[in-house]
């Protein structure tokens, strides 16, 4: 099969999404059939550091989502056009988005510092 053809994929009804976002994603949402996330960010250039973190996953994903950008907001949007619905490619760019952009790396016990407590170096506020 190739890229372009309808592989079939099986979508999810509003209630398995909703039970799912709330196990799986809890800051994700259901609404007009498009699973979503604001990531609230600190400036305009943590924006496009997030739009372009999404930018990356969603291309190696071949799996793209519309974004809503402003100065201190994104908003990341997912439905699978070619299915008309909630696929499990949705809920897996999300969990990928999400585990990125949310990383606070100052949290894990390794080396790396995470961005300084200093309103200068603030990224994105965190959940």
């Amino acid at each position: 099969m190739s890229w372009r053809e309808d592989g079939k994929e099986k979508t999810y009804s509003d209630k398995e999404v909703e039970a799912r976002l709330k196990q799986e994603l809890p800051h994700w949402y259901l609404e007009n059939g498009w699973i979503r996330r604001k990531y609230k960010t600190s400036s305009w250039k943590s924006t496009l550091m997030v739009v372009n973190t999404v930018g990356h996953l969603a291309e190696a994903a071949f799996h793209h989502p519309d974004l809503t950008v402003s100065y201190a907001f994104v908003i990341v949007k997912l439905v699978n056009h070619a299915a008309k619905g909630i696929t499990d490619k949705d809920f897996e760019l999300a969990k990928k988005i999400e585990e990125v952009v949310m990383w606070q790396p100052g949290l894990d016990d390794g080396a790396l510092p995470g961005t300084p407590d200093d309103p200068r170096f603030k990224y994105i506020k965190y959940d």
